[in-house]
Protein backbone atom coordinates (compact mmCIF):
# COMPACT_ATOMS: atom_id res chain seq x y z
CA UNK A 1 0.00 0.00 0.00
CA UNK A 2 1.05 3.70 -0.40
CA UNK A 3 2.70 4.16 2.95
CA UNK A 4 1.07 7.28 3.62
CA UNK A 5 -1.77 5.52 4.15
CA UNK A 6 -0.10 2.78 6.50
CA UNK A 7 1.05 5.56 8.58
CA UNK A 8 -2.42 7.42 9.03
CA UNK A 9 -4.08 4.58 9.50
CA UNK A 10 -2.15 4.22 13.01
CA UNK A 11 -3.41 7.87 14.00
CA UNK A 12 -5.18 7.82 17.03
CA UNK A 13 -8.66 7.80 16.92
CA UNK A 14 -9.26 11.00 18.15
CA UNK A 15 -7.44 13.88 15.90
CA UNK A 16 -6.92 16.19 18.02
CA UNK A 17 -4.13 14.57 20.23
CA UNK A 18 -1.06 16.12 19.84
CA UNK A 19 1.64 15.19 17.40
CA UNK A 20 4.02 18.61 17.35
CA UNK A 21 4.57 19.92 20.82
CA UNK A 22 6.61 23.01 19.78
CA UNK A 23 9.42 24.58 22.23
CA UNK A 24 7.04 27.74 21.82
CA UNK A 25 4.48 26.16 23.76
CA UNK A 26 2.02 25.33 20.85
CA UNK A 27 0.81 22.30 19.89
CA UNK A 28 -0.36 21.23 16.78
CA UNK A 29 -2.83 17.85 16.40
CA UNK A 30 -3.26 14.92 14.22
CA UNK A 31 -5.85 16.49 12.48
CA UNK A 32 -3.80 19.49 11.49
CA UNK A 33 -1.00 17.16 10.18
CA UNK A 34 -3.49 15.06 8.37
CA UNK A 35 -5.50 17.83 7.32
CA UNK A 36 -2.13 20.04 6.15
CA UNK A 37 -1.21 16.77 4.11
CA UNK A 38 -4.20 16.24 2.35
CA UNK A 39 -4.17 20.46 0.86
CA UNK A 40 -0.62 19.19 0.27
CA UNK A 41 -1.59 16.51 -2.21
CA UNK A 42 -4.12 18.44 -3.31
CA UNK A 43 -2.12 21.48 -4.65
CA UNK A 44 0.81 18.62 -5.99
CA UNK A 45 -1.72 16.62 -8.36
CA UNK A 46 -3.40 20.03 -9.34
CA UNK A 47 -0.17 21.04 -10.07
CA UNK A 48 0.41 18.17 -12.64
CA UNK A 49 2.70 16.21 -9.90
CA UNK A 50 1.64 12.66 -10.41
CA UNK A 51 3.42 8.56 -9.11
CA UNK A 52 7.08 9.21 -9.88
CA UNK A 53 7.49 12.96 -10.02
CA UNK A 54 9.88 14.26 -8.06
CA UNK A 55 9.25 16.85 -5.21
CA UNK A 56 12.67 18.41 -3.38
CA UNK A 57 12.67 19.99 -0.26
CA UNK A 58 15.46 22.43 1.44
CA UNK A 59 14.34 24.06 4.30
CA UNK A 60 14.77 24.78 8.43
CA UNK A 61 13.16 22.04 10.01
CA UNK A 62 9.01 22.45 10.83
CA UNK A 63 6.05 20.65 11.28
CA UNK A 64 5.17 21.90 7.63
CA UNK A 65 7.93 19.95 6.41
CA UNK A 66 6.48 16.71 7.14
CA UNK A 67 3.04 17.82 5.95
CA UNK A 68 5.01 17.93 3.04
CA UNK A 69 6.88 15.15 3.23
CA UNK A 70 3.40 13.24 3.77
CA UNK A 71 1.35 15.16 1.15
CA UNK A 72 4.22 13.96 -1.49
CA UNK A 73 3.38 10.04 -0.21
CA UNK A 74 0.12 10.65 -0.66
CA UNK A 75 -0.34 12.20 -3.82
CA UNK A 76 1.95 8.92 -5.08
CA UNK A 77 4.87 10.79 -5.55
CA UNK A 78 8.76 10.75 -4.62
CA UNK A 79 10.28 12.96 -1.65
CA UNK A 80 13.30 14.35 -1.60
CA UNK A 81 14.81 15.87 1.23
CA UNK A 82 17.82 18.20 1.19
CA UNK A 83 20.21 19.50 3.83
CA UNK A 84 19.78 23.00 4.53
CA UNK A 85 22.90 23.64 4.82
CA UNK A 86 23.73 23.22 1.24
CA UNK A 87 25.39 25.31 -0.97
CA UNK A 88 23.38 26.88 -4.25
CA UNK A 89 26.29 25.23 -6.01
CA UNK A 90 25.25 21.92 -4.07
CA UNK A 91 22.08 21.71 -4.39
CA UNK A 92 22.10 22.61 -8.45
CA UNK A 93 24.22 18.84 -8.31
CA UNK A 94 20.74 17.26 -6.82
CA UNK A 95 18.50 19.20 -9.00
CA UNK A 96 19.98 18.62 -12.28
CA UNK A 97 20.43 14.85 -10.69
CA UNK A 98 16.69 14.13 -9.86
CA UNK A 99 14.80 16.62 -12.04
CA UNK A 100 12.20 17.16 -9.53
CA UNK A 101 8.95 18.89 -11.13
CA UNK A 102 8.77 20.88 -7.56
CA UNK A 103 11.37 22.59 -5.39
CA UNK A 104 10.09 23.54 -1.92
CA UNK A 105 12.00 26.07 -0.13
CA UNK A 106 9.54 27.45 2.13
CA UNK A 107 7.72 24.94 3.53
CA UNK A 108 4.95 27.04 6.57
CA UNK A 109 4.21 29.53 3.20
CA UNK A 110 3.64 26.62 0.35
CA UNK A 111 1.17 24.45 2.68
CA UNK A 112 -0.53 27.91 3.27
CA UNK A 113 -1.06 28.43 0.07
CA UNK A 114 -2.10 24.89 -0.41
CA UNK A 115 -4.89 24.92 1.92
CA UNK A 116 -6.89 27.43 -0.95
CA UNK A 117 -6.53 24.26 -2.66
CA UNK A 118 -8.85 21.06 -2.05
CA UNK A 119 -7.71 18.18 -0.49
CA UNK A 120 -6.92 15.28 -1.66
CA UNK A 121 -9.82 12.44 -0.21
CA UNK A 122 -8.22 8.93 -1.08
CA UNK A 123 -3.92 8.78 -1.52
CA UNK A 124 -2.66 7.41 -5.05
CA UNK A 125 -2.29 3.83 -4.97
CA UNK A 126 1.10 2.47 -4.79
CA UNK A 127 2.80 -0.68 -4.86
CA UNK A 128 5.46 -2.25 -2.91
CA UNK A 129 8.10 -1.57 -5.22
CA UNK A 130 7.00 1.99 -5.91
CA UNK A 131 9.62 4.59 -5.38
CA UNK A 132 8.54 6.61 -2.42
CA UNK A 133 11.55 8.11 -1.11
CA UNK A 134 15.19 9.38 -2.68
CA UNK A 135 17.75 10.10 -0.24
CA UNK A 136 21.35 11.45 -1.60
CA UNK A 137 23.59 9.47 0.39
CA UNK A 138 26.30 12.02 2.75
CA UNK A 139 28.88 12.23 -0.08
CA UNK A 140 32.31 12.01 2.35
CA UNK A 141 33.53 10.47 -0.78
CA UNK A 142 33.05 11.09 -4.50
CA UNK A 143 29.52 12.09 -6.05
CA UNK A 144 26.47 11.68 -4.03
CA UNK A 145 24.17 8.72 -4.98
CA UNK A 146 20.50 8.75 -4.48
CA UNK A 147 19.29 5.91 -3.22
CA UNK A 148 15.95 5.13 -4.02
CA UNK A 149 13.66 3.71 -1.15
CA UNK A 150 10.51 2.05 -1.77
CA UNK A 151 6.75 2.46 -0.29
CA UNK A 152 7.39 -1.16 1.01
CA UNK A 153 10.85 -0.82 2.07
CA UNK A 154 10.32 1.88 4.31
CA UNK A 155 6.81 0.23 5.99
CA UNK A 156 8.91 -2.92 6.44
CA UNK A 157 11.45 -1.27 8.29
CA UNK A 158 9.38 0.91 10.12
CA UNK A 159 6.82 -1.41 11.55
CA UNK A 160 10.33 -3.80 12.48
CA UNK A 161 11.64 -0.63 14.52
CA UNK A 162 8.11 0.06 16.32
CA UNK A 163 7.70 -3.38 17.21
CA UNK A 164 12.13 -3.71 18.06
CA UNK A 165 11.73 -0.78 20.39
CA UNK A 166 8.16 -0.69 22.16
CA UNK A 167 6.61 2.29 20.86
CA UNK A 168 3.01 2.71 22.43
CA UNK A 169 0.91 5.70 21.98
CA UNK A 170 1.35 6.53 25.96
CA UNK A 171 5.07 7.14 24.79
CA UNK A 172 5.95 10.90 24.06
CA UNK A 173 9.38 11.04 21.68
CA UNK A 174 11.93 13.74 21.73
CA UNK A 175 13.04 14.63 18.40
CA UNK A 176 15.63 17.22 18.07
CA UNK A 177 17.45 15.67 15.09
CA UNK A 178 17.49 17.59 11.37
CA UNK A 179 14.87 15.90 8.98
CA UNK A 180 16.59 15.70 5.37
CA UNK A 181 18.56 12.33 7.03
CA UNK A 182 16.81 8.47 7.78
CA UNK A 183 17.95 9.32 11.08
CA UNK A 184 15.18 11.87 11.95
CA UNK A 185 12.85 11.44 8.74
CA UNK A 186 11.99 7.91 8.80
CA UNK A 187 13.52 6.00 11.94
CA UNK A 188 12.72 9.07 14.29
CA UNK A 189 9.24 10.11 12.91
CA UNK A 190 7.94 6.56 11.57
CA UNK A 191 8.23 5.27 15.11
CA UNK A 192 6.26 8.13 16.11
CA UNK A 193 3.62 8.18 14.07
CA UNK A 194 2.83 4.64 13.94
CA UNK A 195 2.10 4.76 17.82
CA UNK A 196 0.20 8.26 17.30
CA UNK A 197 2.12 9.38 19.76
CA UNK A 198 3.40 13.26 20.44
CA UNK A 199 6.81 14.69 19.82
CA UNK A 200 8.97 17.09 21.34
CA UNK A 201 9.82 18.97 18.35
CA UNK A 202 12.84 20.83 18.35
CA UNK A 203 14.02 22.26 15.30
CA UNK A 204 17.89 21.18 16.30
CA UNK A 205 19.81 20.47 19.68
CA UNK A 206 19.80 23.24 22.32
CA UNK A 207 21.33 22.29 25.79
CA UNK A 208 18.27 24.26 27.46
CA UNK A 209 15.24 23.31 25.06
CA UNK A 210 16.51 19.27 25.55
CA UNK A 211 16.89 19.42 29.30
CA UNK A 212 12.99 21.13 29.28
CA UNK A 213 12.04 18.21 26.59
CA UNK A 214 13.41 15.41 28.78
CA UNK A 215 10.39 16.07 31.62
CA UNK A 216 7.63 15.10 29.33
CA UNK A 217 9.99 12.71 27.21
CA UNK A 218 9.63 8.56 26.97
CA UNK A 219 12.11 8.13 24.37
CA UNK A 220 15.05 10.11 22.46
CA UNK A 221 17.12 9.39 19.56
CA UNK A 222 20.20 11.32 18.99
CA UNK A 223 23.86 11.57 17.71
CA UNK A 224 26.37 10.92 19.69
CA UNK A 225 27.29 14.58 19.86
CA UNK A 226 23.63 14.90 22.09
CA UNK A 227 25.13 12.72 24.57
CA UNK A 228 28.40 13.98 25.02
CA UNK A 229 26.98 17.53 25.54
CA UNK A 230 24.46 16.06 27.92
CA UNK A 231 27.25 14.80 29.77
CA UNK A 232 29.16 17.79 29.92
CA UNK A 233 25.61 19.64 31.40
CA UNK A 234 25.55 19.65 34.79
CA UNK A 235 21.67 19.91 34.72
CA UNK A 236 21.26 16.99 33.14
CA UNK A 237 21.24 14.78 35.84
CA UNK A 238 19.82 11.06 36.91
CA UNK A 239 16.25 12.44 38.40
CA UNK A 240 16.07 14.49 34.58
CA UNK A 241 16.42 11.31 32.92
CA UNK A 242 14.44 8.90 35.30
CA UNK A 243 11.17 9.67 33.21
CA UNK A 244 12.53 8.54 29.34
CA UNK A 245 12.42 4.60 29.00
CA UNK A 246 15.10 4.70 26.34
CA UNK A 247 17.91 6.67 25.18
CA UNK A 248 18.63 5.67 20.97
CA UNK A 249 21.90 6.31 19.25
CA UNK A 250 22.95 6.06 15.98
CA UNK A 251 24.72 8.02 12.76
CA UNK A 252 28.08 7.61 14.47
CA UNK A 253 29.99 5.53 16.18
CA UNK A 254 29.27 5.78 20.34
CA UNK A 255 32.56 5.61 22.25
CA UNK A 256 32.32 3.23 24.82
CA UNK A 257 33.40 5.78 27.18
CA UNK A 258 30.39 7.65 26.49
CA UNK A 259 28.28 4.59 26.84
CA UNK A 260 30.14 4.09 30.47
CA UNK A 261 29.69 7.32 31.49
CA UNK A 262 25.96 7.68 30.68
CA UNK A 263 24.97 4.67 32.47
CA UNK A 264 27.42 6.05 35.58
CA UNK A 265 25.16 9.01 35.45
CA UNK A 266 21.45 8.15 34.92
CA UNK A 267 21.46 4.33 35.19
CA UNK A 268 20.92 3.56 31.55
CA UNK A 269 22.19 2.35 28.91
CA UNK A 270 22.30 3.72 25.86
CA UNK A 271 20.55 1.52 23.12
CA UNK A 272 23.02 1.84 19.72
CA UNK A 273 22.24 0.74 16.74
CA UNK A 274 23.48 0.40 12.91
CA UNK A 275 22.22 1.74 9.73
CA UNK A 276 22.62 4.19 6.20
CA UNK A 277 20.50 5.86 4.14
CA UNK A 278 20.46 2.57 1.82
CA UNK A 279 18.72 0.40 4.47
CA UNK A 280 17.77 2.43 6.69
CA UNK A 281 18.33 0.24 10.43
CA UNK A 282 19.71 -2.97 9.93
CA UNK A 283 20.41 -3.77 13.38
CA UNK A 284 19.64 -2.78 17.01
CA UNK A 285 20.60 -3.47 20.22
CA UNK A 286 17.92 -5.16 22.02
CA UNK A 287 15.25 -3.64 24.63
CA UNK A 288 15.45 -6.27 26.93
CA UNK A 289 18.30 -7.86 26.82
CA UNK A 290 21.63 -6.77 27.39
CA UNK A 291 23.41 -3.59 25.59
CA UNK A 292 26.96 -4.28 25.03
CA UNK A 293 29.22 -1.03 24.69
CA UNK A 294 30.80 -1.29 20.81
CA UNK A 295 28.10 -3.53 19.56
CA UNK A 296 25.12 -2.44 17.42
CA UNK A 297 23.46 -5.34 18.40
CA UNK A 298 21.53 -8.33 16.38
CA UNK A 299 20.06 -8.00 12.50
CA UNK A 300 16.87 -6.74 12.47
CA UNK A 301 13.57 -9.49 11.48
CA UNK A 302 13.98 -9.79 8.16
CA UNK A 303 17.62 -8.64 7.42
CA UNK A 304 19.90 -11.44 6.25
CA UNK A 305 23.26 -10.24 7.58
CA UNK A 306 26.64 -12.32 6.64
CA UNK A 307 30.76 -11.18 6.39
CA UNK A 308 31.75 -11.41 2.99
CA UNK A 309 34.82 -13.17 1.96
CA UNK A 310 34.09 -15.88 4.59
CA UNK A 311 36.56 -14.39 6.95
CA UNK A 312 36.15 -13.72 11.02
CA UNK A 313 36.18 -9.97 9.98
CA UNK A 314 34.99 -8.09 6.84
CA UNK A 315 32.77 -6.26 4.96
CA UNK A 316 29.00 -6.10 5.94
CA UNK A 317 26.67 -7.70 3.21
CA UNK A 318 22.73 -7.25 3.82
CA UNK A 319 19.63 -8.70 2.38
CA UNK A 320 15.80 -8.36 3.04
CA UNK A 321 13.00 -6.30 2.56
CA UNK A 322 14.11 -2.65 3.81
CA UNK A 323 17.23 -2.39 1.45
CA UNK A 324 17.45 0.02 -1.01
CA UNK A 325 16.18 -0.94 -4.73
CA UNK A 326 19.00 1.25 -6.47
CA UNK A 327 21.01 3.85 -7.11
CA UNK A 328 19.31 6.64 -8.94
CA UNK A 329 20.75 6.25 -12.90
CA UNK A 330 23.62 4.81 -11.98
CA UNK A 331 23.01 1.36 -13.23
CA UNK A 332 26.93 0.62 -13.07
CA UNK A 333 27.45 1.22 -9.69
CA UNK A 334 24.16 -0.40 -8.32
CA UNK A 335 25.85 -3.09 -10.62
CA UNK A 336 28.49 -3.07 -8.58
CA UNK A 337 27.45 -2.92 -4.97
CA UNK A 338 25.41 -5.89 -4.64
CA UNK A 339 26.46 -9.71 -5.42
CA UNK A 340 25.18 -12.14 -7.55
CA UNK A 341 22.96 -13.62 -4.68
CA UNK A 342 21.17 -10.16 -4.22
CA UNK A 343 23.29 -9.14 -1.02
CA UNK A 344 24.02 -5.28 -0.75
CA UNK A 345 27.48 -4.77 0.29
CA UNK A 346 27.53 -1.93 2.57
CA UNK A 347 31.00 -0.88 2.84
CA UNK A 348 31.64 -1.59 6.19
CA UNK A 349 33.95 -3.49 7.98
CA UNK A 350 32.50 -5.87 10.63
CA UNK A 351 32.32 -9.07 12.38
CA UNK A 352 29.27 -11.40 14.20
CA UNK A 353 30.02 -13.23 16.76
CA UNK A 354 29.11 -16.70 18.29
CA UNK A 355 25.97 -15.22 19.79
CA UNK A 356 24.84 -12.89 16.31
CA UNK A 357 25.69 -9.88 17.78
CA UNK A 358 27.46 -7.12 15.50
CA UNK A 359 30.57 -5.29 15.47
CA UNK A 360 31.51 -2.42 13.36
CA UNK A 361 35.15 -2.00 12.92
CA UNK A 362 34.97 1.02 10.63
CA UNK A 363 34.43 1.33 6.48
CA UNK A 364 35.97 -0.61 3.84
CA UNK A 365 38.00 2.13 2.44
CA UNK A 366 39.02 3.77 5.85
CA UNK A 367 41.13 0.38 6.05
CA UNK A 368 44.87 1.06 6.38
CA UNK A 369 47.17 -1.54 4.67
CA UNK A 370 50.99 -0.72 6.15
CA UNK A 371 53.81 -2.76 5.18
CA UNK A 372 51.46 -5.35 3.52
CA UNK A 373 49.36 -5.84 7.11
CA UNK A 374 45.67 -4.73 7.26
CA UNK A 375 44.97 -2.45 10.06
CA UNK A 376 41.29 -1.60 11.32
CA UNK A 377 41.42 2.36 12.25
CA UNK A 378 38.46 1.13 14.97
CA UNK A 379 40.85 -1.06 17.27
CA UNK A 380 43.64 1.44 17.59
CA UNK A 381 40.70 4.03 17.96
CA UNK A 382 39.83 2.30 20.95
CA UNK A 383 43.19 2.06 22.60
CA UNK A 384 43.56 5.72 22.21
CA UNK A 385 40.30 6.96 23.19
CA UNK A 386 41.19 5.77 26.86
CA UNK A 387 44.04 7.82 27.18
CA UNK A 388 44.19 10.41 29.61
CA UNK A 389 43.67 13.69 27.61
CA UNK A 390 42.05 12.33 24.40
CA UNK A 391 38.43 13.07 23.88
CA UNK A 392 38.64 11.43 20.56
CA UNK A 393 40.85 10.01 17.88
CA UNK A 394 40.39 9.47 14.16
CA UNK A 395 43.16 6.80 12.46
CA UNK A 396 43.76 7.41 8.74
CA UNK A 397 46.57 5.85 6.35
CA UNK A 398 48.56 8.49 4.35
CA UNK A 399 51.25 7.40 2.02
CA UNK A 400 54.57 6.47 3.35
CA UNK A 401 57.13 5.63 1.41
CA UNK A 402 58.24 2.30 2.95
CA UNK A 403 55.08 0.76 4.15
CA UNK A 404 52.41 1.86 1.55
CA UNK A 405 51.12 3.81 4.26
CA UNK A 406 51.59 4.64 7.44
CA UNK A 407 49.35 4.92 10.54
CA UNK A 408 48.62 8.37 11.61
CA UNK A 409 46.72 9.39 14.86
CA UNK A 410 44.40 12.62 14.67
CA UNK A 411 43.95 13.27 18.21
CA UNK A 412 40.93 15.77 19.49
CA UNK A 413 42.68 16.52 22.91
CA UNK A 414 46.20 17.26 24.28
CA UNK A 415 48.89 14.71 25.05
CA UNK A 416 52.54 13.84 24.44
CA UNK A 417 53.49 11.91 20.82
CA UNK A 418 55.98 10.16 22.17
CA UNK A 419 54.31 8.57 25.11
CA UNK A 420 50.65 7.98 23.14
CA UNK A 421 52.74 5.93 20.50
CA UNK A 422 54.81 4.22 23.35
CA UNK A 423 51.05 3.13 24.55
CA UNK A 424 49.43 2.34 22.02
CA UNK A 425 52.63 -0.05 20.92
CA UNK A 426 52.36 -1.51 24.59
CA UNK A 427 48.53 -2.83 23.87
CA UNK A 428 48.83 -3.76 19.91
CA UNK A 429 50.91 -4.92 17.56
CA UNK A 430 54.07 -2.26 16.00
CA UNK A 431 52.22 -2.21 12.87
CA UNK A 432 49.30 -1.27 14.44
CA UNK A 433 50.99 1.35 16.72
CA UNK A 434 50.76 4.96 14.90
CA UNK A 435 53.63 6.56 13.55
CA UNK A 436 52.61 10.16 14.04
CA UNK A 437 50.23 11.38 16.08
CA UNK A 438 48.37 15.25 15.31
CA UNK A 439 46.81 17.18 18.11
CA UNK A 440 43.48 19.06 16.90
CA UNK A 441 40.56 21.04 18.32
CA UNK A 442 38.17 19.80 16.27
CA UNK A 443 37.53 16.46 14.02
CA UNK A 444 36.14 17.15 10.54
CA UNK A 445 32.47 15.81 10.24
CA UNK A 446 29.47 15.60 8.02
CA UNK A 447 26.19 16.81 9.04
CA UNK A 448 25.19 13.68 10.80
CA UNK A 449 28.03 13.73 13.33
CA UNK A 450 30.85 11.21 11.11
CA UNK A 451 34.32 11.99 10.79
CA UNK A 452 35.09 13.02 7.76
CA UNK A 453 38.70 11.09 7.63
CA UNK A 454 38.44 11.88 3.51
CA UNK A 455 39.18 15.21 4.45
CA UNK A 456 42.29 13.59 6.96
CA UNK A 457 43.53 11.66 4.43
CA UNK A 458 44.17 14.94 1.92
CA UNK A 459 45.07 17.16 4.70
CA UNK A 460 48.05 15.12 6.32
CA UNK A 461 48.81 13.33 2.67
CA UNK A 462 52.87 14.68 2.87
CA UNK A 463 53.09 14.18 6.35
CA UNK A 464 56.13 11.30 5.93
CA UNK A 465 57.41 13.20 2.63
CA UNK A 466 60.08 14.20 4.97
Amino acid sequence: MNLYDLLAARFPANRSKPCFLLSDGRAISYGELESGAAHVAGRLSAGGVGPGDRVALQAEKSPESIMVYLGVLKAGAVYLPLNSAYTAAEVDYFLGDAEPKVFITDPPAWVAEARAQPPMAASVPREDGDLASLIYTSGTTGRSKGAMLSHGALAANALALHEAWGFTPDDVLLHALPIFHVHGLFVALHCALLSGCPMVWLPKFADADVLSGLDRATVMMGVPTFYTRLLDNPGFTRAKAEGVRLFVCGSAPLLPSTFAEFEARTGQRILERYGMSEAVIITTNPLDGDRIAGSVGYPLPGVELRIGGGEQTGVIQIRGPSVFSAYWRMPEKTAEEFTADGFFITGDVGRQDADGRVWISGRAKDLIISGGYNVYPKEVELVLDELPGVTESAVIGVPHKDFGEGVVAVVMGKGDEAAMIAEARRQLAAYKAPKRVVFVDELPRNAMGKVQKNLLRQTYATLFDA
